[in-house]
């Protein structure tokens, strides 16, 4: 974490960011790491950890209108839209859905970069970028491992 990061930020939010972004890397080492057998485990135990974030990630457009008691149906709708993609991709074949899974986090972070601004929580981007490189890079290890 960086000076500028930690003034800007609470420092509690970026450890548990970077600590939320453990399993990803757990997730996608032990795909590679355990025998060809247990690999649709690990892939699946991987896609469903993503499928949860990028629910999470949603869900933040939820609490940006309950916290500003706005009744935009906009960002209610676009909350909804990851949890069901990342179901979908939860569905498909490991490989597939993690690569789903990684095209939905850049996706979600292309959209909370234009959004974050107009509603007042551009702070938390650089950290969010942080966050979604490496965890869809490990979504794309874990793709290629399974």
């Amino acid at each position: 974490m960086n000076d500028a990061t930690a003034t800007t930020t609470s420092r509690t939010a970026v450890s548990l960011g970077y600590l939320a972004v453990l399993p990803f890397a757990v997730g996608a080492a032990l795909v590679w790491a355990v025998g060809v057998e247990l690999r649709p485990v690990t892939s699946r135990a991987l896609l469903a950890y993503c499928g949860i974030v990028i629910s999470f990630i949603g869900g933040i457009h939820w609490g940006l209108v309950f916290a500003r008691s706005s009744s935009a149906a906009g960002p209610l709708v676009w909350g909804v839209v990851p949890a069901i993609a990342a179901w979908l991709a939860l569905l498909a074949h490991p490989g597939i859905g993690l690569l789903a899974d990684a095209a939905l986090l850049v996706a979600c972070y292309r959209i909370d970069r234009r959004i974050y601004p107009e509603q007042g929580v551009a702070i938390w981007l650089p950290l969010r970028l942080r966050l979604t490189v490496f965890a869809t890079l490990c979504c794309l290890a874990g793709a290629a491992g399974s």
